[in-house]
């Protein structure tokens, strides 16, 4: 496809609401999971336990290590009571975060805000990007443990139902907070299933990159390539990097685990195909036509149609094969979404 012509339409797929996993399973590893093979286009179904099988000695698993913060604070309006939500994007500075508010038109700047009937309060500072909003808020004790007991995970629009337990919005391996959204890819994972694949010889390389918002906001442009991405956090270690050029160079894969993990290591390598370690912002969009510099093969849940996600994993395996792979799994009555089920592309 030439990259001039992208349009959003070209990543359309029809799907079932009832297909939009509301809760997660019991077992993580009890998932479904698509293979596709990125050269034949050809498709196996399995479980997701079954990827042990797909992986071998010598491979570098890439994980991203982030944890969602308890990011969505339900209060008032100082003085009317009215009703307000807000979402936690990014720190700023000590107290001071970027929001996304609802209803954000009642939160012009100097509007005091109550959560936990005043156990922390707020104020809108500015209107920024996106109209988002800065806000510094004021507490007693710390913070940490006041968002932990007055915040609600900031699970996605299309999921309705109430998450029962909070772990379950995070990876068994998440550790530092930051996200405000979890890297879906990774939740499918149990301690158990980690320790057989590194049984097999399987080396596995931590990165951060902490999710926010702008991974999930809608393609409003029909020509894809004026769609402009959010930046995000990103840290990869000296040992992660050491990790993954080892592999490469040992002639081992490097096998990313979601979308986030993959944006990650295209990003911190160079021209050649070396990781770097450091730290930074990425905004980096994958769509076809991007010639990958350090992934080999991807781990990744099933996405919203249109989406940015949907056009990277497409610059994986190819446009029809990638929407073949869909059509399939809507037959197949797979789990879609955040708690849905996997695919594998190799």
């Amino acid at each position: 496809m030439d990259k001039m012509e992208l349009k959003k339409s070209d990543f359309y797929f029809e799907l079932p609401p009832e297909l939009i996993a509301q809760d997660p399973l019991e077992d993580r590893s009890a998932s479904r999971l698509l293979v596709l093979d990125s050269d034949s286009g050809e498709i196996s179904h399995h479980r997701f336990r079954d990827i042990v099988d797909y992986l071998a000695g010598g491979d570098c698993l890439v994980l991203n290590d982030t944890k969602v913060i308890p990011a969505r604070l339900l209060g008032e309006r100082e003085g009317t009571g009215a009703h307000v939500e807000v979402l936690l994007l990014k720190r700023r500075e000590n107290d001071v975060w970027e929001t996304l508010v609802k209803p954000g038109k009642k939160c012009r700047p100097g509007t005091r805000l109550i959560f936990g009937d005043g156990a922390l309060c707020a104020e809108v500072l500015e209107t920024v990007e996106e109209g988002n909003r800065l806000i510094r808020f004021a507490y007693e004790g710390i913070w940490e443990e006041v968002l932990d007991r007055l915040g609600e995970m900031p699970l996605p629009p299309y999921i309705t139902h109430r998450l029962q337990d909070k772990n379950r919005y995070q990876t068994v391996y998440a550790r530092y907070e930051g996200s405000a959204a979890a890297p879906t890819a990774g939740l499918h994972f149990t301690e158990q299933l980690l320790a057989q694949i590194q049984e097999k010889g399987v080396k596995i390389a931590y990165v951060t990159l902490h999710v926010g918002l702008g991974t999930f906001r809608p393609v409003k442009e029909e020509n894809v390539l004026d769609h402009h991405m959010h930046s995000e956090y990103y840290e990869v270690t000296e040992e992660a990097a050491a990790c993954i050029n080892g592999t490469k160079e040992r002639g081992g894969r490097v096998i990313c685990v979601g979308t986030t993990s993959c944006r990650t290591v295209e990003s911190a390598a160079d021209e050649k195909g070396r990781v770097h370690p450091g730290c930074g912002n990425t905004d980096i969009f994958i769509y076809p036509g991007y010639r990958f510099r350090v992934l080999d093969a991807l781990i990744t849940n099933f996405h919203l149609p249109e989406s940015t996600l949907v056009m990277l994993v497409s610059a994986l395996a190819g446009r029809e094969r990638v929407l073949a792979a869909y059509r399939e799994a809507v037959r197949e009555r797979y789990r879609f979404f955040s708690f849905g089920d996997a695919m594998f592309i190799k």
